[in-house]
């Protein structure tokens, strides 16, 4: 193709953005970039009765997080606009009727109890009813009446719906850029209603004369609209737009961490993991639902991992970064079957990109949890906490978790710590520390450390029956990084404070 690469993501504001979407978003800034192209924002409200307040504020919300910026939109305009379905309302009707007039469409008048009445008599013979080139030879429709009677139906203002005409029995070999080619027979499909009769059109006719004003080049979707394909081919042909018709990719299904099946937002509930990137309130029930920026993982992260559900890029690679990804992202080498989401990998990948912070940023973070809590602490301090601890976090919280001990000297002593370290001589070597230590005039990490194996080696004993002991005075276990760095950040004053107390505690 050589016309410019132009894909659209094109949500419904019917909730929170799923984890699945926003790969789909993804995908399709990836393709955008990658071939110099655009990125557009279009949001699908022609469905008002599922219509969610603040929705579409979530969504554009959410792409900016993940740091997908958009090149025309909802949120930035271009010269293809309105982007919201519902303010191109009057479009689509012309549109509609153009098909009608072509005869690929046709006016059906059916009320709701004479198609409800259709499904039973269908149900009590063991068959599915379905609005085809058969059943609408028997139905309220203008095919089956006279052009007078169809005009005076719709002068008085009679409720109809425009469906489409769906060829009988044609074969179609249809191309799919991620599966090949792809088959269907129209007789297995139904006559979709293009217009409805509250005037608004439905996604199938709205999205079609959308991508096409709007020269949409590819569709890259989610596999649920592989169905649809058929229908939007033959959307196109019977428009006489097949000369600039976009290619289409369906993208493969996000799976539940175990047994088959879509990943669905409760799953996420279930197994303590979130499905959306940002949490998200809805207005109605007042159910919460957490978000993966809320519970800590970076932005970058987020999107490695979602770049690698469903896409490989040929070599071990794991880490990207988003213009790496650009750089390298292509149709081709997205899986054709469902990804399975793995929530401890989605951990590991924070964990990467964390390690990866300047100490810095992550002092600025852990801050912000110190200050919740109404702690004061020194910003070069919180660097070195970082430093210390962070290879072993997967979020800013476990290092704020883990770092409790530099904000709050011991109230108690684990038991067994004690039961295995402080022995009857332990008191009187505490005490002998806080002399060797009391005579360090510079506080750092190795000039203590010298200091103290020093004293160790002269006295011939197990350093461990030093450092034991000494751990537990410091933090109140035997966890923690390496000793003489934590005193460090914790000073001369508090350290000795800390085997004072352990001193005179546990005698």
């Amino acid at each position: 193709m050589d016309r410019k690469v132009r894909v659209r993501f094109a949500p419904s504001p019917t909730g929170a953005l799923h984890l699945g979407g926003v790969r789909t978003a993804l995908f399709n800034y990836l393709f955008a970039r990658h071939h110099g192209g655009d990125f557009l924002l279009r949001i699908e409200d022609t469905d008002q009765t599922r219509y969610v307040p603040g929705a579409e504020e979530y969504i554009i919300e959410s792409l900016k997080w993940c740091g997908l910026t958009v090149d025309e939109g909802v949120c930035v305009g271009g010269e293809y606009g309105p982007y919201r379905q519902s303010e191109r309302k009057p479009l689509y009707k012309q549109y509609a009727l153009q098909l009608v007039e072509s005869g690929n469409a046709y006016y059906s008048f059916d009320t709701a109890e004479e198609l409800n009445a259709q499904r039973a008599a269908c149900e009590s013979k063991g068959e599915t009813f379905m609005y085809n080139a058969i059943s609408r030879k028997n139905m309220k429709n203008s095919l089956t009446m006279s052009a007078e009677e169809v005009k005076t139906l719709l002068d008085s203002g009679a409720n109809y719906v425009i469906r489409f005409k769906m060829p009988e029995n044609e074969d179609l070999y249809l191309q799919d850029i991620i599966r090949g080619e792809v088959h269907f027979n129209t007789s297995l499909l139904d006559d979709k209603v293009l217009f409805k009769a509250d005037g608004m059109p439905t996604y199938h006719l709205a999205n079609i004369v959308d991508d096409h004003l709007m020269k949409i080049s590819h569709v890259i979707r989610g596999e649920e609209w592989l169905p649809s394909l058929p229908l939007h081919v033959l959307l196109y042909r019977a428009f006489g737009w097949e000369d600039t018709m976009p290619e289409f990719a369906h993208l493969p299904l996000i799976l539940k961490p175990v047994g088959n099946g879509k990943l669905s937002k409760r799953d996420g509930n279930k197994m303590g993991f979130p499905v959306f990137p940002m949490e998200f309130t809805d207005p109605e029930t007042g159910e919460k639902w957490h978000g993966y920026k809320e519970d800590g993982y970076l932005p970058e992260a987020f999107i490695n991992m979602l770049a690698l559900l469903g896409w490989n890029p040929g070599t071990e690679q794991e880490i990207f970064t988003l213009q790496e990804l650009c750089d390298q992202f292509s149709l081709e080498r997205v899986n054709k079957s469902g990804a399975r989401f793995n929530p401890d990998k989605a951990k590991w990948f924070n964990h990467k990109y964390l390690v990866q912070k300047s100490d810095a940023e992550l002092a600025v973070q852990l801050n912000e949890f110190l200050v919740k809590d109404g702690i004061s602490y020194d910003m070069a301090k919180l660097e070195k906490i970082c430093r210390l601890l962070k290879e072993r976090a997967n979020f800013v919280a476990d290092i704020y978790n883990s770092s409790q001990y530099f904000y709050h000297a011991p109230q108690a002593y684990d038991e067994k710590g004690v039961k295995k370290s402080w022995k009857e001589e332990t008191p009187a070597l505490m005490q002998e520390l806080i002399e060797v230590l009391e005579k360090v005039a510079d506080f750092t990490s190795p000039n203590t450390e010298e200091a103290v194996k020093e004293w160790v080696s002269g006295k011939e004993i197990g350093f461990g029956k030093i450092m034991n002991p000494f751990r537990l005075a410091i933090i109140g276990s035997a966890d923690g990084p390496h000793m003489f760095d934590i005193i460090e950040i914790l000073g001369k004053e508090e350290t000795l404070t800390r085997l004072h107390r352990i001193i005179s505690t546990l005698k």
